[in-house]
């Protein structure tokens, strides 16, 4: 057996030299709103500092149990319970999810909902660090529960199941979980620390082609070979990536390709993501992929069905800046430089749910590094790292930014109208579950 020839690692170095010399010369990015008081500020980074211990015990536990899409019983369980310490109660189940959940504190006035997410990977466990998002989200609705008493209006932690793949907001969101709400603040983990990071929408298509059976060697004149028509398409597919734009990507595999050599294929089926980072792109892509399709099927007789989006599509993320430039001042006062957009290369990234969200109302959606420029997400190394110190420094000065970002929110009205303005200027909410139909 002969070995496969490993890539040449000469690029990414290259790029982590320019990278490092971009994050030293980045412009800070400033924000010209007052936020709410320093004594106010003071008091909801403080709930984070005296209750570390419980957040952390929190990111741990929930480290040493990955639980799946959907699947996150446990994980769920003990996030309504140490809301249940500190005296908060939570809906479990909410919007038809079996491990979703609601808390909320105060009335009337504005509403900004912090998001968890808990579910894990396949095989690597948390590598993409939802226990450091799950933590943060959860100690930050909790600190930001005492300013709410000052500062009026409300504030709701919504936890949100199957982020990877499974499209867990955007079902709460058709359930009427964020109709009430007017903005959102949540946090990724990465290698840097980022205000605004590009995400990208993603659509998946299993694409099923359709032949006739026949005996491959004494009459192949009689079948028509799906297996040649997904071959056909994966080609056409490959093709096309010479004539996307650079932002682009689309991926797939062959799931389907026959069961004997000696029986042409009657069915053959592929499964590819397409992502792109702007709605009306992924649209363009996904057309193009289809006519690609349908232009093997007709190549080889076959016929094709192409299934769109067995779970619901993703948008790219819409940054709020004037949001985002809140919780870049919070970090700093933590240590932390928040990075522009543009600063860490943008295809470094996938693709999240919360572009859903952001696409309904304002949302941040910032990186928070875990001090290596090198991690990778989705792979073992990025699992390790979100248990390590650096992950545990994370949650806490994530759940401290997102509490005081979220504190800000409701106790300066000009900032809110700030929030509000940029986002109808961005071309205000969009009709996500009908935009792809």
């Amino acid at each position: 057996m002969t070995e496969p020839a490993q890539p040449d690692d000469s690029y990414l170095r290259s790029v982590a030299a320019a990278t490092e010399k971009a994050v030293a010369t980045a412009e800070p990015i400033r924000s010209e709103f007052s936020g709410a008081s320093e004594a106010l500020l003071a008091d909801t980074e403080r709930w984070v500092t005296e209750h570390a211990e419980d957040l952390l015990a929190l990111s741990h536990d929930l480290h040493a149990h990955p639980e799946e899409a959907f699947a996150e019983h446990r994980s769920v369980g003990q996030v309504a319970e140490l809301l249940r310490r500190h005296g908060r109660e939570a809906e479990v189940g909410v919007g038809g999810l079996d491990t979703a959940l609601r808390a909320s504190a105060g009335s009337g006035g504005p509403h900004v909902a912090v998001l968890a997410e808990y579910d894990a990977l396949p095989g690597i466990g948390h590598g993409c660090g939802h226990n450091i998002i799950c933590s943060a989200g959860v100690g930050a609705f909790l600190a930001a529960v005492g300013a709410v008493e000052r500062t009026g209006g409300r504030v709701s932690l919504l936890g949100t199941p199957a982020e990877e793949g499974g499209g867990g907001k955007e079902h709460l969101a058709r359930a009427g979980l964020f109709d009430d709400v007017d903005a959102v603040v949540m946090l990724h983990p990465f290698s840097h620390d980022i205000a605004t990071h590009p995400f990208l929408g993603r659509r998946q298509v299993e694409i099923v082609f359709h032949g006739i059976a026949a005996h491959a060697s004494a009459q192949p004149f009689m079948g028509r070979n799906a297996l040649d028509a997904a071959v056909a398409c994966y080609q056409g597919i490959a093709a096309l990536r010479q004539h996307m734009p650079s932002t682009d990507r689309v991926h797939g595999v062959i799931t389907d390709g026959g069961k004997r050599p000696n029986v042409v294929p009657d069915r053959a089926a592929l499964l590819f993501y397409a992502r792109s980072p702007e709605p009306g792109s992924l649209q363009d892509l996904a057309s193009r992929i289809e006519s690609i399709a349908e232009g093997a099927a007709m190549t080889t007789g076959c016929g094709v069905e192409l299934r769109w989006d067995h779970n619901p599509a993703y948008l790219p993320i819409r940054h709020n800046e004037a949001l985002a430039a809140r919780w870049v001042r919070h970090q700093r006062a933590r240590g932390r430089t928040s990075l522009p957009r543009g600063v860490v290369p943008e295809y470094l990234t996938g693709s999240t749910d919360l572009g859903n969200i952001s696409y309904r109302l304002p949302s941040i959606h910032p990186m928070i590094g875990l001090g290596d420029p090198n991690l990778s997400l989705h792979t073992e190394e990025f699992a390790a790292a979100a248990a390590s110190e650096a992950g545990d420094a994370a949650v806490l000065d994530g759940a401290s930014g997102l509490a005081m970002t979220a504190v800000d929110y409701l106790a300066d009205e000009t900032l809110r109208h700030a929030v509000q303005k940029e986002f109808q200027s961005e071309g205000g909410p969009l009709d996500v579950p009908n935009y792809f139909t």
